[in-house]
């Protein structure tokens, strides 16, 4: 995987042809879904297909989405998936509290990654204690359709203190950035270029996809733009010169917070 994914493509996992042009999208990793994407009558199917198809491993990393961990369907999920080699993680939907990791850990013993989503006021009121759980988490996450339909928010800017309340969480746990949740029209490719330049704002790093459409949008919005990483240099080069505070002659001011900005700029551009 590249040392930081920007773009989390979604594929039915009850559609192996989608599946299979998914793996060649271009994108840092498919999330093959066992959830939202599959109708009820082919949970099944999904899961034998999902199965199959990682008994092997992939060309790039492979997640998958189980059902709700609350829901019937979830435990049969992570017994098919969990320990196959084409795994790469876990995405736990609906995660409303720690116990519901260490349950997983504790049950299915060493597992891939595993990746929490907070899609519920639960969820997020604990967002903390999901993130710091268990060393097997690796990230937590936005569900976005779901908590706007649980909080009854109708605006979009009704989920921006869930969104940052995410993002200090992840932060605070000393996981990565958190992805954005996807957006839902796949022609609407200025509407994501806004949306992501929003959520770059908030504190995000990457987005979820549902179409290879959405991927080079996103990889645009989220990149260091040249301006940036001219900065981020200028900013590296005086530091390596200079102890202790300082002003660039623009006026910047210098201190170990911004340089270490500066580095994480420079290290996204050299993410590959």
């Amino acid at each position: 995987m590249t040392a930081c994914p920007l773009t989390w493509l979604y594929a039915p996992g009850d559609r192996p042809a989608v599946v299979a042009k998914a793996l060649v999208s271009g994108a840092d990793v498919v999330v093959i879904d066992l959830e939202d994407a599959v109708a009820p009558d082919r949970k099944e199917y999904a899961r034998e297909a999902t199965a199959e198809l990682l008994s092997q491993p992939q060309p790039v990393p492979v997640h998958v989405r189980v059902n709700a961990l609350d829901g019937p369907l979830a435990p049969a999920d992570l017994w098919a998936v969990a320990h196959l080699p084409g795994v790469s993680g876990l995405r736990l939907p609906k995660v409303t509290s720690a116990e519901q990791v260490t349950c997983i850990v504790e049950t299915f013993g060493r597992t891939p990654p595993l990746y929490a989503l907070l899609e519920t006021a639960v969820g997020i009121e604990h967002a903390y204690a999901i993130a710091s759980a268990h060393p097997s988490l690796r990230g937590i996450s936005l569900g976005e359709a779901d908590l706007r339909a649980d909080l009854g928010v109708q605006e979009d800017a009704g989920l921006d203190w869930s969104r940052s309340r995410v993002v200090v969480a992840a932060r605070a746990a000393g996981l990565p950035p958190p992805p954005q949740s996807v957006h839902p029209d796949i022609r609407d490719l200025e509407g994501l270029a806004a949306s992501c330049a929003h959520g770059r704002a908030l504190g995000f790093r990457g987005r979820a996809a549902i179409h290879p459409r959405q991927l080079p949008v996103i990889e645009r919005a989220y990149l260091p733009t040249e301006a940036e990483l001219e900065q981020a240099e200028t900013i590296l080069k005086a530091a390596a010169t200079e102890h202790g505070a300082q002003a660039l002659r623009d006026g910047t001011f210098i201190d170990a917070a911004v340089v270490a900005a500066a580095q994480r700029t420079l290290s996204l551009a050299r993410r590959r």
